[in-house]
């Protein structure tokens, strides 16, 4: 241990998201991209599920279906996807919003971000699980989905199809969504850190290490 090194403050930071969100799959790459800058800091990351959709069948819909209830009309989605797209590029990130056939219930994929936080493996599975949907279009509502996501990251397939057979966590689910809502979070992204400080929104990585650096202060004073 290098005792003249200075004591590095511990972060935890809470991400409210759902996983068929684009602008939440921006703001995860560039808050990962902020705590890539602060290497003096320590990080533990909390994945909290929120239900853009809370209504959606357990099967999905038809994409075609869904943009019409959301926007109105393809043409307004069009737009709104392709600023989306856009903006995905300058974070490494490919948008392919014409491959997803399906827009998904994502309480499943939520359970299964649960299931991998047991193996450390939650933040590979988020990842993994944003870059199926958006980029693959592959349906993240699908168990036989689910189930190749979690082995690609390393999971149990065995272990994991027990789970995603069962009942297990779908409470816990809605329970955070619930909770979210009673904490006055009603859009995601949503960034909690150090359990203090909320920021909202895909921010820029300036925007966010700033709200890092009040919280380290704190922490280190606590």
């Amino acid at each position: 241990m290098n005792v003249l090194a200075p004591p590095k403050a511990r972060l935890s930071v809470e991400v409210v998201h759902d996983l068929v969100c684009p602008w939440c799959y921006l703001g995860v790459r560039r808050l990962m991209r902020t705590m890539r800058r602060r290497p003096d800091l320590l990080f533990t990351l909390v994945w909290r599920p929120f239900l853009l959709n809370p209504d959606m069948p357990r099967v999905g819909m038809a994409r075609a279906d869904y943009v019409i209830r959301k926007f109105g009309g393809e043409e307004r989605a069009r737009r709104l996807y392709g600023s989306i797209t856009e903006i995905g590029r300058t974070e490494g990130v490919l948008f392919r919003f014409d491959r997803i056939r399906r827009t998904p219930s994502s309480v499943d994929a939520h359970r299964l971000v649960i299931f991998a936080a047991r193996f450390g493996r939650a933040d590979e599975v988020v990842e993994a699980l944003f870059s199926a949907h958006f980029t693959d279009g592959r349906d993240i509502g699908d168990p036989a989905v689910l189930i190749a996501v979690a082995v690609a990251c390393g999971l149990d397939s065995d272990l994991a199809r027990h789970f995603l057979g069962s009942d297990q966590d779908i409470d816990t689910i809605h329970a955070e969504n619930l909770r979210a809502h009673r904490l006055g979070i009603n859009g995601v992204p949503c960034f909690v850190i150090g359990g203090r400080h909320a920021i909202a929104g895909a921010q820029e990585p300036e925007v966010i290490e700033r709200l890092l650096d009040v919280a380290a202060v704190e922490a280190m004073d606590a």
